[in-house]
């Protein structure tokens, strides 16, 4: 399961590769985290020839990685309207917020997306 592929098997290498960027930024979908990681993996792509023999040198070769990852971090924190784990309301939404956070609200069933129907449990005493 583990390992490189043999002759006949196909290498699931370059898809990974491709496609892992956008599922971290679709984990970490928070626009001001990913910048970070995008300004990190942008100052590593600028500055590569001075950090040759610096000890940074040994992440170098991901700095493209990074800059892909902090692109997709951001794209989707956009989508998800997060900024460094704040949610904000860029683009409006059609939820009703403000009822969301009322402590004295009793009418919970209208407070959620999809209501839940769980019937109320009461243990039987044995």
């Amino acid at each position: 399961m583990y390992g490189v592929p043999t002759y006949g098997e196909a290498n699931p290498a370059p898809f990974a590769i491709v496609t892992f960027p956008f599922f971290f930024g679709i984990m970490f979908g928070d626009y001001g985290h990913g910048s970070i990681i995008f300004i990190l993996g942008l100052m590593l792509t600028m500055f590569c020839s001075q950090l040759k023999n610096t000890p940074s040198a040994a992440i170098l070769p991901f700095r493209y990685f990074m800059l892909a990852m902090g692109m997709c971090s951001m794209y989707n924190g956009l989508l998800y309207n997060e900024f460094f784990a704040i949610p904000n309301d860029w683009f409006g939404t059609c939820f009703n917020v403000t009822m969301r956070n009322e402590t004295g609200n009793t009418d919970n069933g209208n407070n959620f997306v999809y209501p839940p129907n769980l019937p109320i449990f009461t243990p039987t005493p044995a």
